[in-house]
Formats: structure tokens, C-alpha cells, sequence
């Protein structure tokens, strides 16, 4: 028993340490919105994570493996959703490409949603007096109160101008800010420590290039320049023009942490029966619908013409250089396109009558996450793209290797979204592929032969192998892959109403035949653009076009067996979807990875 005096100082001990903790903890949450806590926690179950592979990943405990990745899956998800912020982003950057990870990454990280709970107006108010040394009510002739939408960086805002104009203010949540250094540091070193010491695999290569864009999109100032910019590339390109609007930005309204740009009604890309109202589709199962029999057929292209996102993309990546990189369908908007190309308004979606009602306008939103495109990688990329379609192995490699990319087949069946299998000829000749056909796109089920550890330990091996000199790799293809997939997952989840491969394979070649790659207008910009005509790629250009017929072939096939099915009453799918099936073959036979339905959800 301890002594009265030895137990009086274990008490007052024990009082000050646990008052010292409480006070460090309500430092942190008030002054420095948690950001230790956070971070403690980040490192934490890292440890975990890694505590558990080092001493569970071993091939005497196989059987344990798929318990191992659904504890981990498990443990990253309830990280991200509890530091939220940019742990959100992060997570959702996993779940676009978790194609090639286990099923329970798959399944997790297709939940995870850009949704945050909302600060409370208080908080609005301290950030607009600290931003325009005025409240929201006296900057705003009116100023909702409550947010329309919340997510993990900001909410926003309807207001109205004092000139009487409608529109969205966005405004950062104040701990983002605060958070940022200490998320990013976090994420450096978890990376590190993947890189060397748990996983043994080239990842923290992109840890620069990707904070240094997680800190842009912080900057509103930034974000509307580029929307600003967006903006003024499509009025000058014929094809998009009129088709897709971006919102007018209110540069005397914003500032770094608030930004106010145009109110749109319409309806998300996300919300299928709202879309389809809007495009004047048929919605089934309900009657006394906004839209007669007539009107449906007379707008059935409504839906294909709401997908300019791919002619969209494909103008950014291949004409511009300049990417809009989170192309969500939270962040695409379809609208009545005005009666007026002047004018900005559009009437709200339950107001919409015949004589109001046009053509489908794609509205595209939230611009803080841009990445520009070097012209020599922008022009490398369009060349893959077009070598991809037109079977040119040649200039597959040539580009692939110039990358640091060992792997061609594999990088080629990741740019593509469809599986191809590159080898050499017998005689060590000339590459060529093997393109995996049918509606599974299965090659052989080797994989499925392997147990849980050895399908770990291929997959990391032939990830070593095609990151094989990072330093050679373009930063920007982490972000144009994830743009490429989500504008996959766009198309898929509408039915696959547009051969997305061919419209992107067509602007990457219509890109390298001129500097600009627009089409001329005029006949001043006629004779410019022969001028700027390269012969060799215009010579290259014919052939591949004359390639594409076969594409086109098997488009019409699919949609055919499409209506076909759905006349049958049979399970449907499109073009996309048959590309998922081939993938998931293509990744069983070359990886032994069986990739769940989830991995594909747009």
C-alpha cells in the first residue's frame, strides 16, 4: 500500500496530466481546427496498417489476406470520412482508380461522397466580415442563410445582386485553410513510408505535384481565372460553342476564400429521371409527365446531346492543354439552353414549357482543380491515342518508353478503357497486340489459379514493372486518367448514349494535323488553317479514319443488341458496360484481380 503522501502526489499527478491533455486537445480543435488531432490520427492507423501487413502478408498466411485488405479498406475509409477536408479528396482520388485494387477497396470507396455537414451561418458571417469587411446581408440584396449544398472544402449560397441577379456563393469552411500544411505533411510522410518501407512501390513520386494542386484549388482567385478562361476557350471553338456554358463569374464578389459566379437551374448529370424530364426522355412508369408523347420524339437525341462532356474533355485535353480534373456528375449540369445565346438566364426546370424548351445546355461547374498540359506531353498523349485505334504499335512504344513506362500493353489498356495485350512476334521483330474480344474479354482465367498471396504479389510485381523510371513520367496523366474515368462513368451510367472511345480518338487526331486544331469558319481561316496542315499527319489523319469505320461497326452492334435486349425484357447494358466486362476479364487473366461492379460506378 502506498504511502498517504506518495498517493496524494500520484493524484495531483494524475489531475495535472489529464488537465494538461485536456487543454492541448481544446487548443487544438478551437485554434488549429484539429489539425493535430487529425494528424495524430492519420499516423496512427497507418501504423496499423502497416503493423498489419508487415506481420500478416506472408504467404503461410494466405488465407488471411482477404481479411487483411477488408480491415484496411476498412480503416483508410473511416480515416478519410472522420479528418474529412482533403481526406475526402484523397479518398476519392483512390476510389477513381480502384479498378486494380481488392474487392473491399472497391466496394468502400465507391461510397465515398463529397459531402460534408454545413458550418453555421455565424461562421459564413466571420468569413465574409474578414473577406469584404461586410456581412452577407449588406454585401447581397438577399443572402440564403442556409447552404443549397455542402461539401468538404465549402458550402454554398443563393443570394441576389443588388442589380437583381441570382447567384451561387461559394464559401471555404475556415479550418480548411488551417488544416491544409499539416494534411499535407501528413500525406507526405504516409507516403514515404509506403514507398519504403511497407509496400515497396513508386508512389511518393507525385506527392509534389499533387499538394501543390490540393493547395490551388484553396485559392478561389485561381478558380475563377479558370473558369474565366474555360469560358473564353469555348466561345472560340465552334463545336462547343452554344452547347456548353460555364457559369459568369462575379470577380466583385469573390475573393480568395469566397467566390460568386451565375445561379443555374437545372438538373445534375447525377439525378436520371430529372435528366431525362429535362432532355424530354421518356421517364418510365410515370404518367402526367412535363413532356407529351410528341415532344419525346421529337428531342430522343436529347440524352446524347447532353453528353458533351466528352467533346468537352476531349477539346481540353487534346486542343487546349488546359483540364478541368473533377468532372463528377455532381459538377455537370444540363439545362434548357436560353432562348437568347446573350442571355444567362434559365428558367427553373419545373417552369420549362414547349415554346421555352432547346436544346440540352451542358453547364459545367466547380473549376478549382485544373491541370495544364506541357504542349510536347499534350501532343504525345494525342499520338497514343490515336496509335491506340489505328493499332500502331510502333508509336505505342516509342511513347510509352519515353514515359518510363514499361509495361506498353498495360498503359495502353489504361489510357484506352479497354483491355490490350502488346507482344512481340515470334521473331523478336516488330510489336503488335492482342485486343481481347467477346463480351467478357476473357484470355484464360490464370490468375484465378492463384491464391490470395501469390495474386498480391503478381500484382505488385507488374506494377513495379510498368513504373519503371518515374522521373521520366508525366505528372499529368495521374490527373487526365482520373478525368478519363469519370467521363467514362458519365456515359456508362446514361446507357453508353455516345461512343465515347471514338470521340476521343477523333479530336486527338484532329489535333495533330494543325497547331490549333480547330476546324476553319472561314474562308480567311481557311487558308490559315491549309497552311498550318501538316502533310504527314494529315496523310495519318486519312488512315485513321479510314481505321475507325470498324469502331463505329461495333458501336451500332451494341446499341442494336441493346434495343433488342430491353424489346426481350432482358438485362441491358451498353457500350461502356461492355468495355467493364471486357476489363474485368482483362485484369482477372493479367493481374488475378477480380474487379467488382462497384469499381465501375461513375
Amino acid at each position: 500500500m502506498l504511502p498517504r503522501l506518495s498517493r496524494s502526489l500520484l493524484v495531483k499527478r494524475t489531475i495535472y496530466t489529464t488537465f494538461s491533455f485536456g487543454a492541448a486537445y481544446l487548443a487544438d480543435t478551437e485554434l488549429n481546427a484539429s489539425a493535430v488531432t487529425r494528424n495524430l490520427r492519420t499516423l496512427w492507423t497507418c501504423a496499423l496498417i502497416s503493423a498489419d501487413y508487415k506481420l500478416n502478408f506472408t504467404p503461410e498466411h494466405a488465407d488471411r489476406i482477404p481479411a487483411i485488405h477488408q480491415r484496411v479498406a476498412d480503416r483508410m475509409y473511416d480515416l478519410f470520412t472522420s479528418n474529412g477536408g482533403l481526406y475526402i479528396k484523397i479518398g476519392q482520388a483512390i476510389g477513381a482508380n480502384a479498378a486494380l485494387m481488392p474487392a473491399p477497396f472497391q466496394q468502400k470507396f465507391a461510397r465515398l461522397f463529397d459531402d460534408a455537414p454545413q458550418i453555421p451561418y455565424r461562421t459564413v458571417a466571420r468569413v465574409f466580415q474578414r473577406e469584404f469587411k461586410k456581412s452577407p446581408q449588406e454585401l447581397f440584396a438577399y443572402f440564403d442563410e442556409e447552404a443549397v449544398a455542402s461539401a468538404s472544402v465549402a458550402q454554398v449560397h443563393k443570394a441576389r445582386t443588388w442589380d437583381g441577379e441570382w447567384v451561387a456563393v461559394k464559401v471555404q469552411k475556415p479550418d480548411v485553410g488551417r488544416q491544409i500544411g499539416y494534411d499535407l505533411m501528413a500525406f507526405r510522410a504516409v507516403m514515404w513510408a509506403f514507398e519504403k518501407w511497407v509496400f515497396d512501390l513508386p508512389v511518393y513520386f507525385a506527392v509534389d505535384f499533387i499538394s501543390a494542386h490540393l493547395r490551388a484549388e484553396l485559392d478561389f482567385i485561381a478558380e475563377a481565372s479558370n473558369s474565366q478562361r474555360t469560358a473564353s476557350l469555348i466561345a472560340l471553338e465552334p463545336r462547343l460553342a452554344g452547347k456548353v456554358h460555364i457559369p459568369k463569374v462575379y470577380p466583385e464578389y469573390s475573393t480568395k476564400r469566397v467566390l460568386t459566379a451565375e445561379w443555374i437551374d437545372g438538373v445534375r448529370l447525377s439525378d436520371r429521371d430529372a435528366l431525362a424530364r429535362v432532355v424530354g426522355e421518356k421517364v418510365p412508369e410515370r404518367s402526367g409527365g412535363m413532356f407529351a408523347d410528341t415532344e419525346h420524339k421529337q428531342r430522343r437525341n436529347g440524352v446524347p446531346e447532353s453528353m458533351r462532356d466528352v467533346e468537352l474533355f476531349s477539346a481540353q485535353m487534346f486542343d487546349w492543354g488546359f483540364v478541368h480534373c473533377d468532372p463528377h456528375p455532381g459538377n455537370i449540369i444540363i439545362r434548357a439552353r436560353p432562348a437568347s445565346s446573350s442571355s444567362f438566364f434559365s428558367l427553373p426546370s419545373s417552369l420549362l414549357s414547349k415554346s421555352v424548351l432547346r436544346d440540352p445546355e451542358l453547364v459545367l461547374l466547380d473549376h478549382g482543380l485544373y491541370v495544364t498540359i506541357r504542349p510536347h506531353v499534350k501532343r504525345q498523349y494525342a499520338s497514343l491515342w490515336r496509335a491506340l485505334l489505328s493499332s500502331d504499335w510502333d508509336t505505342i512504344r516509342n511513347v510509352t518508353e519515353s514515359w518510363g513506362v514499361g509495361e506498353a500493353g498495360l498503359f495502353a489498356s489504361a489510357v484506352l478503357m479497354r483491355p490490350v495485350r502488346m507482344k512481340r512476334t515470334g521473331n523478336g521483330s516488330s510489336p503488335h497486340a492482342e485486343k481481347d474480344s467477346g463480351a467478357n474479354g476473357t484470355t484464360g482465367d490464370a490468375g484465378a489459379e492463384l491464391d490470395a498471396y501469390e495474386q498480391s504479389v503478381r500484382m505488385k510485381e507488374r506494377l513495379k514493372r510498368f513504373l519503371v523510371d518515374t522521373d521520366k513520367m508525366p505528372k499529368e496523366l495521374i490527373f487526365l486518367g482520373r478525368n478519363m474515368r469519370i467521363v467514362q462513368g458519365n456515359n456508362q451510367s446514361l446507357g453508353s448514349p455516345v461512343n465515347r472511345i471514338k470521340i476521343t480518338a477523333y479530336w486527338a487526331s484532329r489535333s495533330l494535323v494543325t497547331s490549333n486544331g480547330r476546324t476553319p469558319t472561314t474562308r480567311t481561316s481557311l487558308r490559315a488553317w491549309w497552311a498550318q496542315l501538316d502533310a504527314r499527319e494529315l496523310w495519318q489523319d486519312v488512315v485513321f479514319r479510314t481505321v475507325m469505320f470498324s469502331l463505329d461497326v461495333v458501336f451500332l452492334v451494341s446499341k442494336l443488341r441493346q434495343r433488342v435486349r430491353a424489346l426481350l425484357g432482358l438485362a441491358n447494358g451498353g457500350f461502356e458496360d461492355e468495355l467493364e466486362r471486357s476489363v474485368r476479364g482483362f485484369t482477372r487473366s493479367a493481374f488475378g484481380v477480380e474487379v467488382g461492379p462497384e469499381a465501375f460506378e461513375g
